[in-house]
């Protein structure tokens, strides 16, 4: 069955659920999948497990340009370009 593409502008239209939101589906989800085992270190985790796709993402989104993806990012270059190293995305 093909159903028609939905345009940016209609994208743009529909109101979107707040990151915090995804976030906190994610969370719960998680934490329902450890089934009663204990979870160390889970801010880590949750912090490592956004870092990534938001820095591949956002220096996809910049073209790879570590100045305007730390800029847009809020944050030092050095700081990102440290994140990248620490995470192997450094290549």
């Amino acid at each position: 069955m093909n159903t028609p593409e939905r345009t940016d502008a209609t994208q743009r239209a529909q109101p979107r659920a707040p990151l915090r939101e995804h976030v906190a589906n994610s969370v719960r989800r998680y934490l329902g999948d450890l089934n009663g085992h204990a979870a160390d270190n889970l801010y880590e985790i949750a912090l490592r497990e956004l870092e990534i796709p938001l820095f591949v993402e956002v220096l996809e989104h910049c073209d790879g340009n570590q100045s305007r993806a730390a800029t847009l990012l809020g944050i030092h270059r050095s700081t990102l370009r440290k994140k990248l190293r620490e995470y192997g995305l450094d290549a």
